[in-house]
Formats: C-alpha cells, sequence, structure tokens
C-alpha cells in the first residue's frame, strides 16, 4: 500500500484557503473553514501557510497536506519553493507536503522533479506533487512522489490552452490508468457531480476549495450567472 494512503482516506479532501484581501485571510477563519470542512465529511484538509497550518492542527484530526506560496519570475505561482518551506511545513505539524513538480525552472535552479527528489533526500514526508501534464505525473511519481495532483493543469504558460471552466478529466484518466491509488483531482471542481466524474474516472481523491471556501468568488459566480 502507498505508504500516504494509511493518512489520507479516499473522499474529499477541502482546501481552506483565502485570497489576498479577503476578510477571512487569517487564520482563525481558516481553522474555522477547516472545523466547518470536517463536520461536513472531509477526509483531509489542503492548507497554506504556516499559520494557518498551525492554527488547523489545533482544532482538527483530520490530515493536513500543507504548502506555500510565492512567485516564479513570470508571475506563476510557485507551490512550495524551497526545503526550508517543506521543513517548516512539516514541523508546523502537516502530514504531507505538496509541492510544484512542473517542468518550469525554479529559482533555485532546479525543475520540479529535480527538487522533488532532493527533498527526498533529505526529509522524510509524504508528498503529493501538483502537476500541469501527464508527462510530469508520470515523472513525479517515479521520482518519489507518493500522490499525483492535477493542480496545475491550465495554470501554466504551456497549458493555458486546456484552460476552461471544468475540470481536466481526460488528464485525470490518463494518469490513473498508469498510477492508480495515486491520483488526486484538483482544479475547477465546482460541483459534486464534477467530484464524482473525477473518481469515476480513476482519481483516488478530489480537492475541492474555491467551491467551498472562497466567498467571494461564490458570489462573483452567481452574479455572473444573473447577468
Amino acid at each position: 500500500m502507498n505508504r500516504a494512503h494509511t493518512l489520507i482516506p479516499r473522499g474529499l479532501i477541502v482546501s481552506c484557503q483565502a485570497e489576498e484581501g479577503s476578510p477571512f485571510n487569517a487564520p482563525s477563519f481558516i481553522a474555522a473553514f477547516a472545523q466547518a470542512a470536517e463536520a461536513g465529511g472531509a477526509v483531509a484538509l489542503r492548507i497554506r501557510d504556516i499559520e494557518n497550518i498551525r492554527a488547523v492542527k489545533r482544532i482538527t484530526t483530520l490530515p493536513i497536506i500543507g504548502i506555500t506560496k510565492s512567485a516564479y519570475e513570470s508571475g506563476e505561482v510557485l507551490i512550495t519553493g524551497d526545503v526550508k518551506d517543506v521543513e517548516h511545513i512539516m514541523h508546523a505539524g502537516a502530514d504531507v507536503v505538496a509541492l510544484d513538480v512542473t517542468k518550469r525552472i525554479r529559482p533555485n535552479g532546479m525543475t520540479g522533479v529535480e527538487f522533488l527528489a532532493e527533498v527526498r533526500k533529505q526529509i522524510n514526508i509524504p508528498m503529493m506533487a501538483d502537476i500541469a501534464t501527464y508527462e510530469e505525473g508520470v515523472a513525479a511519481a517515479e521520482a518519489g512522489a507518493e500522490f499525483v495532483g492535477t493542480t496545475l493543469s491550465g495554470y501554466t504558460s504551456y497549458t493555458s490552452k486546456v484552460r476552461s471552466d471544468v475540470p481536466d478529466f481526460e488528464l485525470i484518466e490518463r494518469l490513473a490508468a498508469v498510477l492508480p491509488g495515486r491520483v488526486i483531482a484538483e482544479g475547477r471542481i465546482w460541483t459534486p457531480e464534477q467530484a464524482s466524474l473525477a473518481l469515476k474516472v480513476g482519481a483516488y481523491a478530489v480537492v475541492v476549495g474555491t467551491a467551498i471556501t472562497r466567498p467571494i468568488d461564490i458570489v462573483k459566480r452567481f452574479v455572473g450567472g444573473l447577468k
């Protein structure tokens, strides 16, 4: 059995994050989102930033996937930038660390796979690789990632053409065919029906964030629908 499966059951993972400028962008509110997710039946939580991880760890027994966020020179989001970030995430209480394992060159000169391999050498913590393409997912698994998440499909310059308002079901299905029990579907999942379909095409678990824990985006979606 994949060792991370003993930490993260199959089911719904809720990403409890708040965008900059949101009135909910504080550890106390993130912890409240986490409590609500647990009460609703989530099997795990994805939490950004060290103080938020600590706050959530104090109020829940659910497994935590921890991340930090910074940026590439291009302005694209970089998930968990360096080894120090991984160490801080682990010491804050996360059970799994997620990191960017795309082919983009990180500020430290490494590709995502090279960075994952370096983390594996130094730190003993289960890892979730956030990837954008099939090839990156396979490479991440071969490099030792316990889980592969479709998190970045559509969010890199070379996958922007697949960006839409729906999840990348094709990528989920392709990866699940070669990495059974290791694929976590994430990205643009707005409805229970989409989450269910992600499991049906082979995902081990599903991450939902914006549709649950970002009230501003939810309101904007309704306002847009009314127009």
